[in-house]
């Protein structure tokens, strides 16, 4: 799979000053792209919480505080995927209209929108404003690779 080229643009600058930085895109784990495009909307692919091929946390959340963490893994490998469609500018986004969140749980955990929030809030760190998003969270009884967690988004971006 290609890997994104270096990373530049304020988004990028505001990740390193966090300490964060960006996983080589994750092998997809089924018959489908990291990212497709069509004009200036970009759909991501749902990314679960799995760092370099490594799956940090598996079955279900039971507490905010890990469920946010993984949420921020996902995000970072959106953001992989992002970068790898955009030749590595992140100054090419011009907004996150979307991200989707599903979160493995057992019936009736409550918490499930307070979990993604650890994507949520990583999008409006990197973006500002245009990193705010409509967002729907899910609680669901599983995920690829027993993961807990998994993340999807739509991005408007400049050519």
């Amino acid at each position: 799979m290609n890997q994104p080229s270096p990373l530049r643009g304020e988004p990028a600058r505001r990740l390193a000053a966090l300490g964060l930085a960006l996983p080589r895109v994750p092998e997809p784990r089924g018959a489908f792209l990291p990212f497709s495009r069509i004009g200036s909307t970009l759909w991501l692919a749902g990314q679960i919480c799995e760092w370099e091929g490594e799956v940090r946390f598996t079955g279900p959340v039971t507490d905010i505080a890990t469920g946010q963490e993984a949420a921020r893994i996902c995000a970072l490998n959106l953001l992989a995927s992002l970068s790898l469609a955009l030749d590595g500018d992140l100054d090419r986004v011009v907004r996150c209209h979307r991200l989707g969140g599903f979160v493995q749980v057992e019936q009736g955990w409550p918490d499930v929108p307070k979990a993604v929030n650890g994507a949520s809030d990583l999008m409006a760190e990197l973006f500002g404003e245009a990193g705010r998003h409509a967002r729907t969270a899910i609680g669901v009884a599983s995920l690829p690779a027993n993961a807990s967690v998994e993340v999807d988004g739509i991005f408007e971006v400049r050519a």
